[in-house]
Order: C-alpha cells, then sequence, then structure tokens
C-alpha cells in the first residue's frame, strides 16, 4: 500500500492511502483528537465518506486491524523478558 502524509493547515495530518488494488482512502487526524476515515470514489479527489472516530473508536479500529492483539504482544514482552533476565542470571554465575 502506498502512504502519503500531508500537513492540512489550521487542521491536522491527513495520511492519503491507495490499496494494491487501487482502493483509495485516508485517514485525517485533527488537533482535537479525533479522526476522520475518508472513502474515495474510483477517480474522485472528493471523498465520498467521511466517517468520524472519537480518540478510543480508534484506538479500537487499531486494535481489530493489528495482526495481534495487544494482550498478546504484551505477553510476548513478558516472555522475552523472562527469558533474557534468565540468560543474564546465568550468564552472571559463570563469569
Amino acid at each position: 500500500m502506498r502512504v502519503s502524509r500531508t500537513a492540512v493547515p489550521g487542521t491536522g495530518t491527513i495520511h492519503q492511502c491507495v490499496t494494491r488494488g487501487g482502493q483509495r482512502f485516508g485517514v485525517l487526524s485533527d488537533r482535537a483528537g479525533r479522526y476522520r476515515l475518508l472513502i474515495y470514489a474510483a477517480g474522485s479527489d472528493e471523498p465520498l465518506q467521511s466517517i468520524v472516530l472519537e480518540q478510543d473508536e480508534a484506538d479500537q479500529l487499531a486494535e481489530i486491524l493489528h495482526s495481534r492483539p495487544i494482550v498478546d504482544r504484551v505477553a510476548h514482552l513478558e516472555r522475552r523478558v523472562a527469558q533474557i533476565s534468565e540468560m543474564a542470571q546465568i550468564a552472571g554465575t559463570t563469569s
């Protein structure tokens, strides 16, 4: 997917996205912490639809789209920290 980022003066930042299939959408983040999903019709520069998301809704959507839930990622990190800590303890006892 191609993604371009543009500052929108007085509003925020827009990320324009084009999928491999040529479909376009955008994510406009404003200064108040809200997000707008912008859906474009083929060949149009004007959004066909705009969906307003509050911060918590954007977080929920990001969680859905992420390949692994946050809980799983945190559990993985905790396991890695325990492994590294154990390795450090072993290395400390052999030196």
